[in-house]
């Protein structure tokens, strides 16, 4: 049977964090938090419970991971974010994986709650995301933000796990609007680091389709108004994203 390691990095959590180590007891054989010198209870909260505690100033989603990735004692890896959690199929997936690893990876489905409401559809169902893997054969890669798992080997063997990682996000309107805010100024970092231009077509192009896509062709107007604010705010982050990557272009020539 093989050895897990649990992943987790961590900065003001404490609302999260507990729910997140609990569903790792019994499924992981260590636990690795880094934390960012959280100054709520998070630390607190991490030491009530059995796994090793370490703590690093923030280098940047994908180096923090990576980090903390390299202070795992064992080469399978499961990683969560704090707000994460496992559910019950999904930890009986992942037990059983232990005895039958065939993969370098595998895929999970992402369950999105959002102000106490779990989302069905639109773009944020089922979200998979490769949240266990080999990390002799993957690491963290990506700019800024939308950090995600890049293999070694160019083409992968990868399976698809039953069950959910239960995400808790956004439990306010308001917290919406400030992370969109603040994504959106990332994202628009991103693409200019990255030599990503904003023609007008695309400020008013874009956010349309992003909306029609997640509103009618992903159905999430079946998630009533929830859904309905979540498709609005996909396309007002993709609005912010753009104009704010025009500005940069703006503000750097002249």
């Amino acid at each position: 049977m093989i050895k897990l390691s649990a992943v987790i990095i961590t900065y003001n959590e404490a609302k999260n964090i507990k729910r997140c180590l609990a569903s790792l007891i019994g499924v992981a054989d260590e636990i690795i938090v880094v934390d960012s010198y959280s100054t709520d209870n998070t630390k607190a909260i991490c030491q009530s419970f059995e796994l090793t505690f370490l703590e690093q100033e923030f280098l940047g989603y994908v180096e923090q991971k990576n980090f903390a990735l390299k202070r795992a004692s064992h080469n399978y890896i499961v990683s969560l974010d704090a707000d994460e959690a496992l559910s019950e199929t999904l930890k009986k997936s992942i037990l059983k994986l232990k005895n039958n690893w065939e993969c370098d990876g595998y895929y999970c489905n992402r369950f999105n709650n959002f102000c106490g409401q779990w989302i069905k559809h639109s773009d944020w169902y089922p979200n998979k995301k490769i949240r266990v893997f080999d990390r002799t054969k993957a690491f963290w890669d990506g700019h800024l933000i939308h950090e995600s798992i890049t293999f070694k080997n160019k083409s992968p063997k990868l399976g698809h796990l039953k069950g959910d990682i239960l995400h808790y996000t956004y439990q306010s309107y308001s917290e919406f609007n400030l992370k969109t805010e603040h994504f959106s100024n990332l994202s628009a970092q991103s693409y200019f680091e990255l030599g990503k231009k904003a023609p007008v077509w695309k400020i008013v192009a874009n956010p349309l389709w992003a909306f029609f896509k997640a509103y009618v062709l992903r159905l999430g107007f079946l998630d009533g108004f929830n859904g309905f604010v979540i498709c609005v705010q996909t396309a007002n982050i993709t609005f912010l994203k753009y104009s704010k990557l025009k500005e940069l272009h703006k503000n750097n020539t002249t």
